[in-house]
C-alpha cells in the first residue's frame, strides 16, 4: 500500500468511530506513512514476523493483511490487539508487552534453525527475522530493556524499531525520561497528524 491508501484507511476508521460503529478504544496513525513504507521494503512479508503495539493498523496493512480483514477486526473491537498469526503478525495493548513476545518468537526461530519451504528457490530459507515496533515512551520501560538485553545476549535475529514522535502522554519524551533514546535499535522520527486515541485531541502520545 502507498501513503495515500494508508491515510484513506485511517480516515475511514475515523469516520466509523465518529458514527459510533467502533465501540472499543481506537488508536490512529498519521505522519509516519513513508517511514514505515521504507522500513517494510526490507521485511520479508511471507516469512518474517512483525509485532506491534496498540497502534498498528498501518503495520498490519503493510505486512500484507487484507484491508477488509483489518477493518473487520477493528469493528469487532480489536484495534489495540490486532492478531493475524496466519500472516505472522501480532500486537499487544500492554505497554512494552509485545517485546518479550517478540523475543520468545525469535528464540523459537533460532532454536528451530533453517527451515524448508517448498516455494523457496532451493527449498531452504534462513531463520526469519522478527521486527518489533515500539513507541519512544515504551522503549525506555523496564520490560523492553530486559527484552533487548536478552535478544542481543542470545544473538537473536530480531530488530527493535522505535517510533519516536517525541511525546510521552502529552509530555516531551526527553523531559519525561531525562535521557536520550538508545542507539541499539533503529529509530525514526515523525510528527503526529492524528490523535492517537479516538478522534479528539485530548490525549497525544
Amino acid at each position: 500500500m502507498n501513503a495515500a491508501e494508508l491515510i484513506a484507511f485511517e480516515d475511514d476508521m475515523t469516520e466509523l468511530f465518529a458514527q459510533g460503529q467502533i465501540k472499543a478504544p481506537l488508536h490512529l496513525s498519521g505522519g509516519n506513512e513513508q517511514q514505515l513504507i521504507d522500513i517494510f521494503k526490507e521485511i520479508d512479508k511471507e516469512h518474517d514476523w512483525v509485532l506491534g503495539s496498540w497502534r498498528s493498523h498501518y503495520h498490519a496493512l503493510l505486512k500484507g493483511v487484507p484491508p477488509e480483514k483489518v477493518k473487520k477486526a477493528i469493528l469487532d473491537g480489536h484495534s489495540i490487539s490486532l492478531a493475524f498469526p496466519e500472516h505472522r503478525f501480532l500486537c499487544s495493548g500492554i505497554v512494552g508487552g509485545i517485546a518479550p513476545i517478540a523475543v520468545g518468537i525469535a528464540a523459537g526461530l533460532k532454536r528451530d534453525g533453517v527451515c524448508f519451504d517448498s516455494k523457496a528457490k532451493d527449498g531452504w530459507i534462513p531463520v526469519p527475522k522478527v521486527w518489533c515496533f515500539i513507541g519512544d515512551m515504551t522503549s525506555v520501560s523496564g520490560i523492553v530493556h530486559e527484552s533487548v538485553r536478552y535478544a542481543y545476549g542470545h544473538d537473536l535475529n530480531i530488530e527493535f524499531v522505535v517510533e519516536n514522535n517525541g511525546l510521552s502522554v502529552c509530555t516531551d519524551t526527553q523531559k519525561a525520561w531525562g535521557e536520550k533514546l538508545s542507539k541499539k535499535w533503529r529509530l525514526y522520527e515523525y510528527k503526529l497528524t492524528k490523535a492517537h486515541v479516538g478522534i479528539g485531541r485530548h490525549v497525544r502520545f
